[in-house]
């Protein structure tokens, strides 16, 4: 077992080095780590060179190099201003208000964010087909920008790049509800008149069904999966490595803080996401040149 030693003990505040080899670096105020000769890293390239069948499981820790916040984790925009409940959100029309103004001043921000390494070496991973499969948390649709497959990518969550209906369930590309905000700052449906949201999921709401099935049949299917950037405590979702290593796969988590699920993963690198996923689709990329080579 590796890394679960917790992540507050293990830094030096005097060096900005992690006993365990990694070292921190800040910026932009976002701390990402980076790989040195680490045990834990060495032995999920191991674990990766054996795999053929790996899916990623992704939370908002691979998103945060990208500068998007982490909205559950602590100090989180989650922590300091609770998100709406669907009923909440039906009932309240002053909440909906103060969700469309938000919205108008923040879409834009994130519709124009870049992927970041991380999304980039699961795409290498994929192209060098040992990635079959993303189970995202994540809305901001990162993953496809980068080039990962769409019909590979599963979005657990939904995502903030779709406005749907909440009576009719139509739904239109976000940009197009965008341009409506500067004259309609609560607009509705043009189909029913109905109310409308961004095509994510709300407290109270269940997993898109098809979503989730698709999820646990990746996790069924895989023979490694790679958490990373979760904090594995929002369900159902958090399931899903479980699943995953009750079918037999091994389970490697990459994130910066302790999960419930450390214990029974075969390795844990406590790291950002970046420096560790790059360090894999390199080694993945390396092995398959040499072996052709031969």
């Amino acid at each position: 077992m590796y890394g679960h030693k917790p992540f507050r003990d293990s830094l030096s505040p005097a060096s900005g080095r992690h006993r365990d080899g990694l070292r921190l670096t800040s910026e932009s105020g976002i701390f990402a780590a980076e790989p040195a000769k680490d045990a834990e890293i060495a032995a999920l390239l191991a674990l990766a060179r054996t795999a053929r069948r790996i899916v990623a499981f992704t939370g908002a820790g691979i998103s945060t190099e990208s500068g998007i916040p982490d909205y559950r984790g602590p100090g989180g925009i989650w922590e300091r201003n609770a998100p709406p409940t669907l009923g909440d959100f039906r009932d309240n029309i002053e909440t909906r208000r103060a969700y469309w103004l938000e919205r108008r001043e923040r879409y834009g921000k994130l519709r124009d964010t870049l992927p970041n390494s991380g999304h980039f070496s699961l795409t290498r991973l994929q192209r060098a087909e040992r990635l079959t499969g993303i189970i995202t948390q994540n809305i901001d649709g990162l993953h496809q920008k980068a080039g990962s497959d769409p019909a590979a990518t599963i979005e657990l969550h939904g995502t903030a790049h779709q406005v749907r209906c909440l009576d009719c369930e139509s739904s239109w590309p976000a940009e197009q509800i965008q341009a409506r905000l500067a004259v309609q700052p609560l607009p509705a449906c043009t189909v029913c008149g109905g109310i409308l949201r961004a095509a994510t999921i709300l407290f109270g709401e269940s997993l898109p069904a098809d979503a989730l099935r698709r999820a646990i049949a990746a996790a069924s299917a895989c023979d490694l999966m790679i958490v990373v950037g979760s904090s594995l405590i929002v369900q159902p979702a958090a399931r899903l490595p479980r699943i995953a290593a009750n079918a037999g796969a091994r389970l490697a988590i990459v994130n910066a803080e302790p999960t419930p699920l450390d214990t029974i993963a075969d390795v844990v690198v406590r790291s950002g996401a970046g420096a560790v996923l790059s360090a894999l689709a390199d080694d993945v990329e390396r092995e398959i040149a040499q072996r052709g080579e031969g």
